[in-house]
C-alpha cells in the first residue's frame, strides 16, 4: 500500500500541438483547439489518465536571421477542466470536484519569463517561470520544456512539471481514497 501522501502530486506536460511557424522577429502564434492536455497518475487500485486536446494557447516567440529560436516573450494557454476525459464518468465526475470545475472551470496559465538555451542546431531547453492556475489558485512555477526546430520556421514545444494538489488547495479524488499520485500533462 503506498504513503497516502504521494495522491498529491501532478506531473504537467505542455506540448503545443502542432507547430509554431514563424519569421525573422517577433511572431505572435495562436492556436485554438491545438494545446492537449493530460491528466494521469497511479493509486492503489491502477494506473489512470484524463486527457483532451480543446486547450487554447498563444505564443509570441523571437527568431533570428537564421530561423533559431531566441526568446519567448509571451505566453498564455487555456483549458477546459470538465473537457479533460478517462472514459470512465464517475472517475472524471470525482476529478472535476477536486478540480473545483464548477468553480472555477480552466486550467491556464501566462508566461511571466523564459530563458531559451540552443542545445544543439535543432534542440533547445526553454526554463520558463509561469503563473499556473488551477482550481482556481494561482501559483508561480518554474517549468522546463523542450524545443525542436523542425525547419527554419517551425518548432514544436512541450513542457513538464511535478507539482503538489496542495499548492492548489486541491482535496484528492475520493474514488481513490486519498492513495494517489498524480501526473498532469499539457501537450
Amino acid at each position: 500500500m503506498r504513503h497516502s501522501n504521494l495522491f498529491s502530486n501532478f506531473l504537467l506536460v505542455l506540448l503545443f500541438g502542432g507547430m509554431f511557424t514563424l519569421a525573422q522577429g517577433q511572431t505572435k502564434f495562436s492556436a485554438k483547439n491545438t494545446v492537449q492536455l493530460s491528466v494521469s497518475g497511479t493509486s492503489t487500485m491502477h494506473d489512470w489518465v484524463m486527457k483532451t486536446s480543446s486547450g487554447d494557447c498563444s505564443a509570441t516567440l523571437q527568431v533570428d536571421g537564421d530561423g533559431n529560436l531566441k526568446d519567448i516573450t509571451a505566453m498564455s494557454f487555456s483549458v477546459a477542466s470538465k473537457a479533460l476525459k478517462s472514459g470512465k464518468d464517475g472517475m472524471d465526475k470525482n476529478a472535476y470536484k477536486a478540480l473545483k470545475s464548477d468553480k472555477s472551470p480552466n486550467i491556464s496559465a501566462t508566461l511571466k519569463s523564459a530563458d531559451v538555451i540552443m542545445k544543439d542546431g535543432k534542440n533547445y531547453t526553454i526554463k520558463a517561470i509561469i503563473n499556473l492556475t488551477i482550481a482556481g489558485k494561482t501559483v508561480e512555477t518554474a517549468l522546463e520544456a523542450q524545443a525542436k526546430k523542425i525547419n527554419d520556421t517551425s518548432f514544436s514545444i512541450k513542457g513538464e512539471k511535478k507539482i503538489s494538489m496542495k499548492d492548489y488547495d486541491m482535496q484528492p479524488p475520493s474514488f481513490m481514497l486519498g492513495a494517489v499520485k498524480q501526473v498532469m500533462m499539457w501537450y
